[in-house]
């Protein structure tokens, strides 16, 4: 049985992600900051971090990344549609949703596509990595529930 999810997991989910997006421009930011800045609204600062407002931005991303999830793996829309399909239509609108950020905030040139070749392996990685944490996580609760469901059948044979 599922439990129910609460706003408070929602805003988990949100501020893990953003965190975890913010770690990952700041390292960017320190690497490529200086070079860029003339590029990129996201590296107007150089190598000393991110503006306010891209920060902010990337807080509505997480959001909406955050909520694309729900109404993706919650069944409240998609009740019948097979995980791997869900998946792969989750990451196109996360990716529909970057690229619309990133033209209409100036992140990255939209016109040059070496920053979209950067923002599409930076994405394959994070998601390989996201996914790859996911399946561990899956993996050991499943195991986990194995062992407590011989548990709980070894406790009643014993009883019987």
């Amino acid at each position: 049985m599922e439990e129910r999810k609460t706003i408070f997991d929602y805003l988990a989910q949100v501020l893990i992600l953003f965190g975890f997006t913010i770690v990952i421009l700041n390292i960017f930011c320190l690497v490529f900051g200086d070079s860029a800045k003339d590029f990129s609204a996201m590296f107007a600062l150089g190598n000393q971090g991110l503006p306010a407002g891209i920060c902010f931005q990337f807080l509505v991303v997480s959001f909406l990344i955050a909520g694309i999830r729900i109404l993706f793996f919650t069944d409240v829309l998609f009740k019948n549609m097979a995980i791997w399909l869900r998946t792969l239509c989750m990451l196109a609108a996360v990716i529909m949703i970057i690229a619309a950020f990133a033209v209409t905030f100036h992140w990255f040139p939209a016109d040059m596509w070496q920053p979209w070749a950067m923002f599409f392996i930076c994405f394959g990685i994070s998601f390989g990595g996201s996914y790859l944490v996911m399946a561990i996580k899956e993996k050991t609760e499943n195991r986990r529930m194995e062992d407590a469901l011989k548990r709980l059948k070894k406790k009643e044979g014993q009883k019987s």
